[in-house]
């Protein structure tokens, strides 16, 4: 099957899918109530990216917009949460965190047919391979650096502060994300795979008990970052779907999979470091990045990197898995959802080789 190329594949708009079409002229009514100076007319489209909250860009003579919505049809229990998205950006933005500016939230499904909210529309660049390319050694290096000090800075976030001290149970955090993402994966399930079924029955009692509460984005990588246009520096972070307050040493492992993703022979799913090694130079290397972040964060070390190294692939297993498990139920949001079940097995196989090496 022939390698799609990424960037060009999800950059940009489209016009808005058959599946994802609603009501235009319905919704500029409600925003030019609820909106301070919001004024028609509306054009909307649908973003490329993305694979589980369908996202549309709202445009008119004066702004520009983003929609985020629960996609129509049958969904998985607590998938698709952006009320939850909303809360966070909206705690977020006061405290000149880059995320963008919020303006509404509508639980009202008679407007469009499902929940969403609009934000602004943040001009800049969502670089979809991690290695960065065609761009030089320092401002790749840049990039990285960018990277390590939003993750860190959010992990350092005060969440009574910020008014998040209630957005989750942070205690347990690893052992119910298992939980929780191994139900995920069985009711998306299309095919049995081994390593699976092992590491669910091996990670509920080696989870890290983590003693740090932070507010965690659950799915932090480059392309949910916009970059600043002229300067290696990150503007917005995006999809905060799975934020909660939980483990942020959970959180920056995830973080950590691009350096031994598998990588993708047709370029679905997310983006790989491996390979790349020898023709992006100032990657940093793993080890200067969790020390970067360590001493961000106040932090000697990271211990149990093994496990939640297991637990992070085995998480994204379940969540590529859940995607596969939309197109079975025909609510993928991306037209390359069904190639992302070549990339199940792989992950689920990464997640079980380090759980090995945890011990199991």
């Amino acid at each position: 099957m022939e390698r799609i190329d990424r960037q060009r594949e999800f950059s940009g708009t489209k016009p808005v899918v058959d599946a994802h079409q609603f009501d235009v002229a319905g919704l500029e009514r409600y925003l030019c109530d609820y909106i301070d100076g919001f004024s028609g007319p509306l054009k909307v489209e649908q973003f490329k990216g993305g694979q589980s909250n369908p996202t549309y860009k709202l445009s008119t003579p004066d702004h520009a917009y983003v929609l985020r919505r629960k996609p129509p049809g049958k969904l998985l229990p607590s998938a698709h949460a952006v009320d939850r998205e909303y809360r966070v950006i909206s705690a977020l933005h006061p405290l000149d965190f880059p995320v963008a500016r919020p303006h509404l939230f509508c639980a009202d499904d008679s407007i469009i047919g499902t929940a969403f909210y609009v934000m602004d529309f943040v001009d800049g660049r969502v670089i979809w391979e991690p290695h960065v390319p065609g761009v030089a050694a320092d401002e790749r290096a840049a990039v990285y650096d960018s990277l390590n000090e939003t993750i860190a800075r959010l992990h350092l976030v005060d969440v009574g502060a910020a008014g998040l001290a209630d957005f989750g149970k942070p205690q347990g955090y690893v052992a119910r994300q298992v939980a929780r993402w191994s139900k995920q994966y069985k009711a998306s399930q299309t095919s049995k795979i081994a390593e699976m079924d092992r590491l669910m029955d091996w990670l509920p009692d080696a989870a890290p008990a983590s003693g740090d509460v932070a507010l965690v984005h659950g799915d932090f990588r480059l392309d949910n970052c916009i970059l600043d246009r002229r300067k290696p520096k990150v503007r917005a972070v995006l999809d905060w779907e799975l934020s909660t307050l939980g483990d942020p040493l959970a959180d920056f492992t995830y973080h950590l999979m691009q350096w031994m993703m598998p990588p993708s022979d047709t370029g679905v799913g997310v983006g790989s470091l491996v390979g790349h090694e020898d023709d992006a130079p100032g990657l940093p290397r793993l080890e200067d990045y969790v020390a970067a972040y360590c001493e961000r964060t106040g932090r000697r070390d990271i211990g149990n990197l093994e496990t939640y190294l297991a637990y992070n692939f085995f998480r994204m297993a379940a969540i590529f898995q859940g995607i596969v498990g939309r197109v079975r139920d025909g609510t993928a949001a991306n037209p390359n959802a069904a190639r992302m079940a070549e990339q199940v097995e792989p992950m689920a196989k990464v997640a079980w080789n380090f759980a090995r090496k945890a011990g199991a």
